[in-house]
């Protein structure tokens, strides 16, 4: 029981960057729709629904984590880039601090503007990845991994990705490999054809 909740409160590692890069595009809406249409109440939909659920559990209590997953990347031949999955949680959990920071400035301080100003600034970290593929959260990561700050425990390999991503491709992971091989794979050969032929001085031993 303890091992299955575990399992589930986890953050996936890797992580297909093309799924972080979809959320990012729906932070970056969201965000936006809720300063020019001034729409404040849109803030805690977006602290919860894609940041602190997928901080918690990665995309399994997260809506537009689920819908970017399960329906949006298999509708358009679910490209795959692996990268290191805790960086990337690290990024969403400093999007935990700036959605909940505006958050708690417009609905308990009454400080709209400012509030606004704080998701602005997470609308242009979550523009980047979502257009570039920068993630800044995962810049910072990596810097304090480098200076000591947080342990090489928690992403080991994260130094040297490119050995894992490397055991994923010969493990076959990813759908183009898939697609690949299934091209490759040798027709079947038909019933009839695999019946063994009797010839005719065969049977007249």
């Amino acid at each position: 029981m303890t091992e299955s909740r575990d399992r589930f409160f986890s953050f996936p590692h890797p992580i297909n960057s093309y799924v972080a890069r979809w959320v990012a595009g729906g932070v970056v809406l969201m965000a936006v729709a809720a300063i020019a249409l001034d729409q404040p109440w849109i803030m805690p939909v977006l602290a919860y629904g894609l940041f602190i659920a997928r901080v918690l559990a990665g995309p399994r209590l997260s809506p537009l984590a689920l819908f970017v997953t399960k329906l949006l990347q298999p509708a358009i031949g679910n490209p795959t880039k692996f990268v290191p999955g805790p960086p990337k949680r690290f990024a969403a959990s400093i999007g935990v601090v700036f959605s909940v920071t505006a958050t708690v400035l417009h609905f308990g301080f009454g400080l709209t503007g400012p509030a606004y100003g704080v998701l602005g600034a997470l609308v242009f970290a979550a523009a980047l990845e979502a257009v570039f593929g920068l993630c800044l959260g995962c810049l910072v990561f990596n810097l304090m991994m480098r200076v000591g700050l947080l342990p090489e425990s928690v992403c080991q390999d994260c130094a040297d990705f490119s050995r894992r991503q490397a055991r994923l491709e010969a493990g076959g992971q990813g759908p183009s490999k898939v697609r690949r091989r299934a091209k490759q794979a040798p027709p079947l050969r038909s019933a009839r054809a695999l019946r063994p032929r009797c010839r005719s001085h065969d049977l007249m031993k």
